[in-house]
């Protein structure tokens, strides 16, 4: 769990850096939210399945 941690991090930093250069609507920034998404989802289900 903590290395997934540690991905979201390096990611939202990503995601940050690239959106204080590029647009909002632009794809790499789109791509990096999703992303973001796609990791935030797996922690989220790994901290549910922890709770049973």
């Amino acid at each position: 769990m903590i290395e997934l941690q540690v991905m979201i991090e390096k990611m939202r930093d990503k995601l940050h850096e690239i959106a204080k250069e590029k647009s909002l609507t632009d794809m790499e920034v789109v791509r990096a939210s999703q992303m973001l998404d796609v990791l935030l989802n797996e922690y989220q289900q790994m901290l549910k399945n922890k709770i049973k």
